[in-house]
This record gives structure tokens, sequence and C-alpha cells, in this order.
């Protein structure tokens, strides 16, 4: 049975959550969140996906368009542009 103190605790971890992720988080505030998710196995769930995410985010992040595509897309906006001007 969970208690009282240890739904608390996990609202606050799941509130810190995003920014101990970023690590945007103090220093005691990142140990009070790492140290809480070594022992709830929920928290700990919710973590690694947000870790996935992130990761997934960031790497698609630095994909960029091929240049012909680029392009292509510039004349389309210069010949919408010369349209409506």
């Amino acid at each position: 049975m969970t208690t009282l103190d240890e739904k608390q605790d996990c609202t606050q971890a799941r509130a810190a959550l995003e920014e101990y992720l970023h690590k945007e988080l103090c220093a005691e505030d990142a140990a009070d969140v790492r140290s809480h998710l070594d022992t709830c196995e929920e928290c700990s769930a919710e973590h690694h996906v947000g870790e996935t995410l992130t990761v997934a985010l960031q790497g698609a992040c630095k994909d960029r368009a091929p240049e012909e595509l680029r392009e292509r897309l510039l004349e389309s906006l210069r010949a919408a542009k010369a349209q409506h001007a």
C-alpha cells in the first residue's frame, strides 16, 4: 500500500522530472530526484520514457532536409509571395 508521503514524493519527483531530464535542477534537487527514481519503479519508468523521447527529439533536430528540397521550398515561397504582393 502506498503511503501519503510516498505519493507526495512521487508528485514532487514527477513535477521536477522534465527539469531533471534537461539538467536544469540544482545539485541538491537533482540528487533528491535521483534518489527517488532509485526507489520508485513507477517514476523510474516515467523517467525512462522521458529520456527516450528526449534522445529521439534531439536526434530528429539534427537531421537536415536535402538541399534540393530546400531549394524547391524557397522557390514555392517566393512564388506565393509574388502572387500576393
